[in-house]
């Protein structure tokens, strides 16, 4: 089928009366002119099945609904456009350590000093910072700084009775 005729189609489904359902038929390749209008009279009447590649409507197709229908479309497909792919949060592990006394009244200064700068913090985003700051290190101050870190027996301290 050729795109005149399948304006002519379109067109003539646009005018068709509100009860009436939208034309769908294909007139024949090789058809003389005074034939396309007698299929074009008889297409009116049938439905928009026999057309390949189209559902068939279970509403007869109105003026204003096919005016409407591109339009939503595309504000549904601008829509799905716009949004952002959803980003996955990473896993979060929860774990248990032991740390010094003096070593946990440091993370506590910590805390109150990045307060004071108006940077509220908890516990583990101080812990992760540290790590942030450790492994941007080169070797050799990772190095120096792993030295400077005591060693302790690991595990639950035990408590006095």
């Amino acid at each position: 089928m050729n795109t005149t005729a399948q304006k002519e189609l379109v067109q003539a489904a646009v005018k068709a009366p509100i009860a009436k359902a939208p034309v769908a038929k294909k007139p024949a390749a090789k058809a003389p002119a005074a034939k396309k209008s007698a299929v074009k009279k008889s297409a009116v009447k049938k439905p928009a099945a026999k057309k390949a590649g189209a559902a068939t409507p279970t509403q007869p197709v109105t003026k204003t609904a096919a005016k409407k229908a591109p339009v939503k479309s595309a504000v549904t497909k601008a829509a799905q456009v716009v949004k952002p792919a959803k980003v996955k949060k990473p896993k979060l592990v929860r774990d248990s350590f032991t740390i010094p006394k003096d070593e946990y009244v440091v993370i506590e200064s910590l805390k109150t000093r990045a307060g004071k700068l108006g940077q509220a913090v908890k516990k583990s985003e101080l812990l992760r910072a540290g790590v942030k700051a450790l492994a941007a290190m080169s070797d050799i101050q990772f190095k120096a700084a792993l030295s400077n870190v005591p060693t302790i027996k690991t595990g639950r301290p035990k408590g006095s009775k």
